[in-house]
């Protein structure tokens, strides 16, 4: 599996950004043609990933994020979405439907559940204090 293409963005962990790194990536997959409702998978994966960062990563506290996608040759799109802060300390529990860490704010908890529906895989790597990782892929044409 060759990369044929790459992109990267970073940008301040406002909330505001979310949108653009969808947007961004979205962008980024059409080359390879995908239907509308890949696209839109592909849009709320990514819009989670970059909220978790937001959100859960930094908090209050400004950050910076990190978004790449590589569109491999044999048809996958690769998507990660990193940041420098927390990290998660129970990755197994913080994937599990419904659990947040911020249940007075009214969060749901399907951060994860989303992607893993949306994407064809999804992984988290995280180190207390150093931050998150979330690598996502999603076949968009036949290798």
């Amino acid at each position: 599996m060759q990369v044929v293409n790459h992109m990267k963005l970073e940008f301040l962990s406002v909330p505001e950004n979310e949108g653009f790194a969808r947007v961004a990536v979205s962008a980024f997959a059409v080359q390879l043609d995908p239907t509308l409702d890949v696209l839109a998978d592909i849009k709320t994966a990514v819009s989670e990933a970059v909220t978790n960062a937001i959100v859960h990563g930094y908090g209050p506290a400004l950050g910076t994020v990190a978004v790449e996608a590589a569109l491999r040759s044999d048809g996958v799109l690769q998507i990660s979405v990193s940041d420098q802060g927390r990290g998660i300390p129970d990755i197994a529990q913080a994937m599990q439907p419904f659990f947040t860490t911020q249940p007075e704010k009214e969060r749901s908890g399907m951060g994860f559940s989303v992607m893993q529906t949306f994407m064809d895989r999804v992984s988290v790597e995280s180190v207390l204090g150093e931050g998150t990782t979330v690598r996502m892929e999603k076949r968009l044409r036949e290798g």
